[in-house]
């Protein structure tokens, strides 16, 4: 793997996302290429973060469990995310956990390496700091937009998220996972009589279809409208 290839992979929101071409080789020379199986953890929530994680392939489910013993959904990674950068940079415990939903292959990074490369670039760590604050800030914006949206438009926001790209081959307003109803839950951060209630709602008004476990976006613009309702 090259620089380029690396950079056009990383996701916007990620902790590289504006390294430059020579920081990104130094992370591809020093890190380990490593594949998990479906199902396979990649790291688990209370573990030690001696490594960090760049998704290359495949599909993750990013979880955690709570004080009150409740499943969290956080997140389903995909190519261009980086996992476990908490823990790996302030050397506390992992505050999630990760498993491969489908076969993923990754950039592992462990903490003497991080260090070292840091060492080399010294406008790097400049970066990285800008970088978290910036997904401080959009972290914040999404606990401020879930509080502020009743559970119609919580749930389409979701839907949104978890829509397919337009790739070749994909299904247009296929979600890119098929989640249960309880999962959906899970992730929107609502029970399941409420999901079946509105999955159905908008069944029926045709704005998405059910079928075989799997949630069809029909009309994505009227479900860009409900997400946006308070």
């Amino acid at each position: 793997m090259h620089a380029s290839e690396l950079a056009a992979t990383l996701a916007s929101q990620s902790l590289f996302a504006d390294c430059e071409q020579a920081e990104l080789s130094d992370i591809i020379l020093r890190g380990n290429l490593k594949a998990f199986k479906r199902e396979q953890e990649l790291m688990a929530q209370g573990a030690e973060g001696n490594t960090l994680f760049i998704m290359l392939s495949g599909l993750a489910r990013v979880s955690m469990v709570a004080a009150n013993g409740r499943e969290i959904v956080l997140d389903y990674a995909e190519p261009g995310h980086v996992l476990g950068e908490i823990a790996f940079l302030d050397g506390g415990e992992r505050t999630a956990s990760v498993h491969a939903i489908e076969p993923v292959e990754a950039l592992v990074l462990s903490r003497s390496a991080f260090d070292d490369i840091v060492s080399k670039h010294q406008r790097m760590s400049l970066r990285l700091l800008k970088a978290m604050a910036r997904r401080i800030r959009q972290n914040n914006a999404v606990i401020e937009a879930d509080r502020a949206y009743t559970s119609g438009p919580r749930l389409a926001r979701f839907l949104l998220r978890l829509m397919m790209s337009n790739e070749p081959g994909s299904v247009d307003g296929q979600l890119r996972i098929a989640l249960s109803q309880g999962e959906l839950g899970n992730f929107a951060g609502m029970s399941r009589e409420q999901i079946n209630r509105q999955l159905s709602a908008w069944a029926d008004s045709g704005m998405v279809t059910l079928k075989g476990g799997r949630v069809t976006i029909l009309d994505r613009s009227a479900l860009m409208d409900v997400a946006e309702a308070c």
